[in-house]
């Protein structure tokens, strides 16, 4: 799943209005940002497999310390215990703490069973989803429109940035999302991994979009004289 975890990301600003929507992205692809710098450390791997589901090329066949269950919850942990260190901001800590969990909720859904339930695990789990290119399409699309929603609804721009930034984001997800949907697959794993580490530039996006935008409470309080 690609733009069904940004889906997340959205919607939780709505449950953390204090929460940058740049710690939400980061929040919901931690796990994500990490698999590529793995790859180039030789601690995970994955192969080019065309035809190894109907929706994706990619074989994830060792990913246990960013993708298993057991080292998302230890992830998801981690990040909700370091942002209330540093924000002490407690419902902002468990927004992305569920934020890091939910990217593997939503992987088990897509996937078909590759995910392991711990590092050496021999269980290996995953509803796939993927196999249906029509069902994941109608899911993944219909959870990013209502993730978007419910942003609308819980901000409001500050200034056209606000309204330019966020719709720009927005495009070129689609259009990223189209690129890995019905482009042709990547060349090797050393090139997965490079492009992967572009994941970062949606989380600084986001962030920027953030700066530009406010609570819609906030930004709709009449003024007094």
């Amino acid at each position: 799943m690609f733009i069904g975890h940004f889906a997340v990301a959205f919607a939780g600003k709505r449950a953390a209005q204090k929460t940058s929507l740049g710690t939400l992205f980061l929040s919901v692809q931690l796990v994500d940002l990490l698999w590529p710098l793995f790859l180039f450390v030789g601690l995970e791997h994955v192969r080019v497999d065309p035809g190894n589901t109907s929706f994706t090329p990619l074989d994830f066949y060792d990913y246990p310390l960013t993708h298993s269950l057991a080292a998302t919850v230890i992830w998801a942990a981690l990040f909700g215990a370091v942002y209330l260190l540093l924000r002490r901001y407690r419902r902002g800590a468990w927004v992305v703490g569920l934020g890091v969990l939910s990217h593997w909720i939503l992987d088990f859904l897509t996937h078909r069973p590759d995910l392991p339930l711990a590092p050496g695990s021999v269980l290996f789990l995953g509803l796939g989803l993927w196999n249906s290119v029509p069902g994941t399409l109608i899911i993944e699309l219909g959870l990013f429109a209502l993730g978007i929603v419910l942003y609308l609804r819980s901000t409001k721009p500050r200034n056209r940035i606000g309204v330019y930034a966020l719709w720009a984001l927005i495009a070129f997800l689609l259009l990223v999302y189209a690129g890995n949907t019905f482009g042709p697959p990547p060349p090797d794993e050393a090139t997965l991994a490079i492009v992967g580490n572009a994941g970062w530039l949606f989380v600084l996006w986001a962030y920027w979009v953030d700066r530009h935008r406010g609570p819609i409470e906030e930004l709709t309080q009449p003024t007094r004289a």
